[in-house]
């Protein structure tokens, strides 16, 4: 398989054009998801619902098109050094992944006690994990140490205009998935930790589908999106809190990408870690589908009633499916059937 062209890497928010280049990158590398309906959830919400399952995506979520675009980018000269990234577990999976087909050592810096199965699916892809204490080590510091030593080149999870084009993709997808429905997307719920999926993803709606309303899918406690988009400025979360969405804890919105997103989102839903077990319950037992928690949030929003989707057609991204058998098993059997 060839791969793609490296070019210079983007210094601004990204538009339409970045994410459309970002595609053509992606193309035979990254997974074309299906956009999936189910009638028994149409039924309950008395609307259309069109379902990016992103858990089907390589490396088993989103972040592998960020990654992907990113690195591929790096000019040769370059490439000796590897990539440092740092991450929860999805975008070192996506990393790792990115960077083995690219012939490029990656170092992850993981938290300590991120899910067991993202830690060893990313050591599986061959990269180096390094680990820390995310409530006592900045990541960032850790990270910078590892870059300087190896002079190499960092990754960041969001907060990039090469990662938030390729996440963009997602978006880019579901625009053209519905068009080919016959479907005209009212609205579009996305799964937002950092904001790179939203902003990327908000990117390429709102330029494709006139009129479309973005929202923001948050769980409880780390709802720093939402509240920044209250605001009018960025937020951070109590240091205190805590979720079973391991994918979505980070402490503030981006720079870059709240930038895009106070432009381009309509605002935002808060979900609790009760509502995304339930979400969780409904996809493994209507949808037949295996999702992590912070890739439920906006089924969970759905299904709580937070956007009322009678009537309208609406769109939602099952942004990871990385879960570890106990921690899922645990959160279905706790809120037993819906």
């Amino acid at each position: 398989m060839d791969m793609p062209e490296a070019a210079e890497p983007s210094t601004g928010a990204p538009g339409l054009a970045e994410v459309e280049a970002a595609a053509r990158r992606l193309a035979g590398h990254a997974v074309l998801t299906p956009l999936i309906e189910s009638p028994a959830l149409n039924e309950r919400l008395g609307g259309r619902v069109l379902i990016k399952a992103e858990t089907l995506q390589r490396t088993g979520s989103f972040k592998f098109r960020g990654a992907f675009n990113k690195i591929s980018q790096i000019p040769e000269a370059a490439r000796s050094g590897g990539v440092v990234a740092y991450s929860s577990g999805n975008h070192a999976q996506g990393v790792a992944a990115a960077a083995r087909l690219l012939g490029i050592a990656a170092t992850i810096v993981m938290p300590a006690d991120a899910p067991a199965i993202k830690i060893e699916n990313t050591q599986a892809l061959g990269a180096v994990v390094v680990f820390y204490d995310r409530h006592r080590e900045a990541r960032d510091e850790v990270a910078e140490r590892l870059l300087a030593e190896r002079q190499a080149t960092l990754v960041r999870p969001y907060d990039d205009p090469d990662i938030i084009a390729g996440q963009g993709t997602c978006g880019l997808e579901i625009a053209r998935q519905a068009e080919a429905a016959g479907a005209h997307l009212d609205a579009a719920l996305v799964c937002c930790g950092g904001g790179g999926l939203i902003a990327g993803s908000a990117t390429a709606l709102t330029s494709l589908i006139p009129g479309i309303a973005v929202y923001a899918a948050e769980p409880e406690g780390f709802d720093d999106t939402a509240r920044s988009l209250a605001g009018g400025e960025r937020v951070s979360n109590d240091p205190a809190a805590r979720s079973f969405c391991d994918a979505l804890l980070a402490p503030m919105p981006g720079e870059l990408t709240f930038s895009i997103n106070r432009r381009l989102l309509a605002g935002g839903f808060v979900v609790s870690d009760r509502e995304v077990a339930q979400a969780l319950g409904y996809a493994f037992r209507v949808l037949k589908l295996v999702v992590e928690p912070g890739g439920a949030v906006a089924l969970a929003a759905l299904l709580a009633g937070k956007f009322d989707a009678r009537d309208k057609t609406v769109a939602i991204t099952l942004s990871g499916g990385n879960v570890d058998p106990a921690t899922f098993t645990e959160a279905i059997a706790t809120v037993g059937p819906d």
